[in-house]
Formats: C-alpha cells, structure tokens, sequence
C-alpha cells in the first residue's frame, strides 16, 4: 500500500476524535464552568484546535506528497513525521494542561516544540521535492 492512501484514512479517523475532544471540551464549559480552571481551559482549547487544523492541513499535503516523485520509503517517511508532529504539537498542549503549572515549561512544552519541528521537516521535505520535480 501507498502512504498517501494509508496515511490519510489515519488523518480522517483522528478528527473524528478531535470532534468527540470538541465536545467534552464543550460539556465541561457549559456543564461543569470553571473545574477545569482557566489554564487548564486554554490549554485544552490550543490543543484541540491544533490537532483539528493540522489534521486538515496533513489530508492537503497527501494531496501533494506524490507530485513530489519521492520514492515509496520516503513518502512513509515524511507522512510519518507529519502526523507524529501533529500528535506531538497538540498532544503537548494536553500533558502540559495535565502537569504543568502557570509560566513554567514542562515536559508538554518540548513535546508542542518536538512536534512543531516534525511539522516543518515533513513541509520543507513536501516544498523541495515539489520545487525538485518542476
């Protein structure tokens, strides 16, 4: 199988779990207002919307992944460091909403800035293997 036929199934079946973050996001605010604090609130709010645009943005970048004529082992590649920056950028909002504490990094922080540096290696290896293939 193709990575960019695999790879965005994955996407499509992880924002269906951003929905179900998007509603128990919404049942605390309007059901339990102010037990998950205001810190704990932002935080949850920055990691669900990332993980929803990002996932977006990754099913755009399957698109044109194979216009860039990497070989198959390259393309798992870069999708696999795509998607695991998406887990890892989101997903460090969340372990910093669990044991973080107000202005201080925690291990959630490197895991947001891990992530965000998977992000921009898969876009810059997507931009030059489209540049490449002009």
């Amino acid at each position: 199988m193709e990575p960019t036929e695999v790879m965005p199934i994955v996407a499509l079946l992880s924002i269906v779990t951003v929905e179900f973050g998007g509603h128990s996001l919404l049942m605390f605010i309007t059901t339990r207002r102010g037990t998950l604090g205001e810190l704990r609130e932002r935080f949850f709010r920055a990691g669900h919307a990332h993980a929803g645009v990002l996932l977006v943005m990754s099913l755009v970048y399957f698109l044109y992944l194979p216009r860039a004529d990497y070989s198959n082992g390259l393309e798992w590649t870069w999708s696999a460091s795509l998607l695991a920056g998406v887990l890892a950028q989101s997903g460090g909002f969340f372990v910093h909403l669990w044991v973080g504490q107000p202005g201080a990094r925690s291990v959630g922080t490197a895991l947001t800035r891990t992530g965000a540096l998977l992000i921009a290696v898969a876009l810059i290896a997507l931009s030059a293997g489209l540049i490449g293939a002009l």
